[in-house]
């Protein structure tokens, strides 16, 4: 399997396409130096391939390159934060 992510500005997401075809993306919403990641979808014929992880990881890696603060809205988001330490200085509560 073949997985590369990228940024879809144009429709707001995250993509990952694996052997040419979308198999998942993440959504976010940027806004005063804030990305909400709100939803995570993977194809059900690639779930259980760590393909959600891939999104979070470039998400992630994007938002710091890019200066951004995290609110992590989407669910599979906001539980895979307490497994990486390395993101916890990104999150910012959607109340700030």
């Amino acid at each position: 399997m073949s997985a590369t992510v990228a940024n879809n500005p144009s429709m707001s997401r995250y993509e990952v396409v694996v052997d040419d075809k979308v198999g998942g993306f993440l959504s976010y919403e940027v806004a005063d130096g804030v990305i909400d990641l709100q939803h995570t979808v993977v194809q059900p014929s690639h779930r259980g391939q760590g393909l959600a992880g891939l999104l979070a990881e470039r998400a992630f890696d994007d938002a710091r390159a890019q200066g951004l603060r995290v609110i992590p809205s989407c669910p599979f988001i906001a539980g895979w934060v307490p497994d990486h330490p390395e993101v916890a200085d990104l999150i910012v509560s959607p109340e700030s």
